[in-house]
């Protein structure tokens, strides 16, 4: 490329400097080289600018649309079991409601609603002081959030309804039945039915020598510490636990049988 090209001297005379072809001003003196800069060609023909077309979005997936997908549904029901024990909790903290009149505490006579409502309580009175149960809610209430979510994306809200009180209110139940003394405080019995149900298909499959999609070693772990909890916390009825493995497996060896029975139709 000619050196008239790269560059262009100022027409001041008492400059003379050697500057851009692209500027309108001598950056050292300052003189007016010429109106306006030139224009660059990048020597590409320009192309039109064609409008921005938005992405198509996905919206929820209704029911019955594609056949044997489920739709996309919120865990309402899961969070209303989670919500209602927060709210039974305040309400005992404050004072509001007498946590000896909710749970369990030997065999409840005509006030067989405790079994149901003690799975939401977990406050105890003891010598007129009341006792929270920290650690025992917190577990508990965490495996109810996580494995009553995981099976009302798979199966929907009844199903985890229904294994809450069978879990739970049947084990506190079967607990007192036994045991005329039995005290049962909190859901571990419903946390361990609803944790069984959603392993059961994930235990067929490994037992069959297939692949999986859940963590059976993670469910296992939560399992431990639930089954282990009337250890460190009486309040948590060891019956109503082993009852509610019993019952998680069995509803979830129903589930498995109707769900497969339902893709061969």
């Amino acid at each position: 490329m000619p050196r008239a090209d790269l560059f262009v001297v100022c027409k001041n005379p008492e400059c003379g400097a050697e500057v851009s072809p692209y500027i309108t001003e001598c950056p050292y003196c300052g003189a007016r080289l010429r109106k306006r800069a030139p224009k660059l060609d990048r020597g590409r023909p320009r192309t039109p600018r064609t409008p921005r077309v938005a992405a198509p979005k996905l919206g929820r997936l209704r029911r019955d649309e594609i056949p044997g997908i489920r739709h996309d549904a919120g865990p309402y029901v899961t969070g209303g079991l989670v919500l209602a024990t927060c709210v039974i909790w305040i309400a005992t903290r404050g004072g509001y409601l007498d946590p000896a009149k909710l749970v369990v505490l030997g065999r409840p006579g005509t006030d067989w609603w405790r079994v149901l409502t003690a799975q939401f309580t977990y406050s105890f009175s003891t010598g007129g002081s009341l006792t929270g149960l920290g650690i025992y809610q917190f577990v508990t209430l965490a495996a109810i959030a996580l494995f009553g979510w995981l099976l009302e994306r798979r199966h929907n809200g009844f199903v985890v309804a229904g294994l809450f009180v069978l879990g739970g209110a049947g084990g506190a139940a079967v607990a007192t039945l036994l045991d005329s003394q039995a005290v049962v405080v909190g859901a571990n019995g419903a946390a361990l039915a609803l944790l069984c149900a959603w392993a059961v298909p994930d235990l067929l499959e490994r037992r069959r020598g297939l692949d999986y999609d859940g963590d059976l070693l993670g469910t296992g772990a939560i399992a431990l510490v639930l089954l282990a909890m009337p250890v460190a916390r009486p309040e948590a009825n060891a019956i109503a636990g082993g009852f509610g493995v019993l019952a998680g497996y069995l509803v979830g060896l129903g589930l498995v049988r109707l769900s497969g029975s339902r893709r061969l139709r």
